[in-house]
């Protein structure tokens, strides 16, 4: 691909960095900016710096917020005693799209992937830990993508929690082995967190 300006190039070598990105659709991004107001592009760029210097991770569940606590864990209508334990903040927001799940989230940042080099020490693991053994929790829900390596992670946390008088759930099977949940439609993830069944029943399988 050839250029005949370096500032383009340049452009379109920034946004053929972004995951699923290639060339083409970096150089029409590129292209559709450039016919837009300078003031509107602008405001683009000044709201994406914006984001990455002040935005925050909750230090609760360390989900993404914008205050020290999330909006999430900071609603007092949410049910405070049932955590879904998830891989990433992107499930988060697939799970909330719902609108069938009213509890509060924790976000390991990942599941145990050894083929990988990521062990449980380099997730959120131990905070979740102290945070069912600090506050009442009632409940822990798993809605990690159906693979060996989230399975792999569940089986670790249900033995760390072994001794703890909670209920521990996954959700059902709703989700094919091996797809990923922030992929999965709306109806289909509402159902398989409202049909959630207990770890050993979904262990045994």
């Amino acid at each position: 691909m050839q250029f005949s300006s370096s500032l383009l190039e340049n452009a379109v070598n920034e946004f053929a960095k972004l995951p699923g990105i290639g060339k083409k659709t970096a150089l029409r991004l590129v292209l559709h900016l450039l016919k837009q107001e300078a003031s509107s592009v602008q405001g683009f760029g000044e709201t994406i710096v914006k984001m990455r210097d002040e935005i925050k991770f909750c230090q609760r569940c360390y989900n993404v917020a914008d205050a020290d606590i999330c909006s999430i864990c900071a609603n007092s209508m949410r049910k405070q005693e049932i955590i879904c334990v998830v891989e990433n903040i992107r499930d988060v927001i697939a799970i909330e799209s719902t609108q069938q799940y009213n509890g509060i989230y924790h976000v390991l940042g990942g599941i145990i992937s050894p083929l990988d080099g990521v062990g449980p020490d380099q997730l959120n693991i131990d905070p979740l830990i102290n945070r069912i053994q600090k506050e009442e929790i009632q409940e822990i829900i798993f809605a990690l993508s159906p693979n060996i390596q989230g399975d792999t992670t569940i089986y670790y946390i249900q033995k760390k929690l072994k001794a703890a008088p909670i209920k521990i759930t996954t959700i059902a099977r709703g989700i094919a082995f091996g797809g990923e949940l922030e992929y999965a439609d709306e109806m289909t993830l509402a159902r398989s967190i409202t049909n959630r069944m207990p770890v050993e029943n979904y262990m045994s399988k």
